[in-house]
């Protein structure tokens, strides 16, 4: 029988271009949802409706976060759609499907002197510390996904002009400055980067000193270690993503251009770091309001 939950995941890796880790959550929950409709005794193409609201009434019992509802809410209408424009069925039942409200929670943001702490806190006086430190200060200044930083080629920094070029979600290339703290932190790094290579060639920018590239966990692993350093819980590759945009908002980005450097396809993404202070908003307001900036002393 045709595997059409596998011939979807072909489809979206290759037209989508879609990451391993969406293509695996995605597989996930339809393969979930396959199983649902085999306690059904029912094909997958036929599933009505009806039983679709079913299956995720249940999935909310299980006590999942809305984030992952709504994923799944998303993997299925994909799906469907997809059946449907390949002709296998005349309408998707999922097309009145609604995703579940996300609570309005702010994501972690560290301070700014936090982040100069986090990277101050590297013993540079060893190789894997010249290299930490490049990457703690290039991270910073890129707000890259930890998936993005690891993936980083030496040929994807152009030292000449400041740049770096990376891949995000759905293979999609972007160029993002790089500052010049991170520049100088990148350079001393390049001029040890031979010995973590132990005379091995790799094309990956950040490497161990097998030659191969960083891990996702040893990434976490050592932000968190840096931040147990300066009494913090966690400060996981996210939060420091966070931490980038919250930052270039608040100093008065727009947020456009930060949507550009983040790599989000939807300005309504960018626009949850738009959580400024109360005294920023009446610092901006006070600036740029016509009825209001002469009138300071009004508040």
């Amino acid at each position: 029988m045709r595997d059409y939950i596998k011939d979807y995941m072909g489809f979206l890796q290759v037209e989508k271009g879609l990451s391993e880790n969406t293509l695996s959550n995605y597989l996930n929950d339809l393969r979930q949802l396959e199983n649902h409709c085999t306690s059904l005794q029912k094909e997958l193409h036929n599933l009505d409706e009806r039983e679709l609201s079913q299956w995720l009434r249940q999935q909310s019992q299980l006590g999942l976060s809305p984030r992952t509802i709504g994923r799944r809410i998303s993997s299925v209408r994909g799906f469907f759609n997809y059946l449907q424009l390949d002709g296998l069925i005349k309408q998707s039942p999922a097309v009145e499907l609604v995703s579940p409200h996300r609570s309005g929670h702010l994501p972690a943001c560290l301070s700014e002197d936090e982040i100069v702490e986090l990277i101050r806190s590297v013993n540079t006086e060893t190789t894997e510390g010249i290299r930490d430190s490049a990457l703690l200060e290039l991270l910073y200044a890129t707000g890259l996904r930890v998936s993005e930083l690891i993936n980083l080629k030496t040929g994807d920094i152009e030292r000449d002009r400041a740049l770096l070029r990376c891949r995000g979600k759905g293979n999609k290339q972007r160029l993002v400055p790089i500052g010049k703290d991170a520049l100088q932190a990148l350079e001393r790094y390049f001029s040890i980067r031979h010995l973590l290579c132990d005379g091995k060639t790799s094309r990956y920018l950040f490497v161990k000193n097998s030659g191969r590239n960083l891990t996702r966990q040893y990434v976490w692993k050592m932000l968190n270690k840096c931040a147990k350093k300066i009494g913090l819980n966690a400060a996981g590759p996210h939060t420091w993503r966070h931490s980038f945009a919250s930052h270039l908002i608040q100093r008065g980005a727009d947020s456009r251009v930060v949507q550009a450097l983040l790599g989000h396809s939807d300005l309504s993404t960018t626009q949850i770091y738009t959580h400024l202070s109360k005294s920023n908003l009446r610092e901006t307001l006070d600036a740029f309001h016509p009825r209001i900036k002469d009138n300071s002393s009004v508040r």
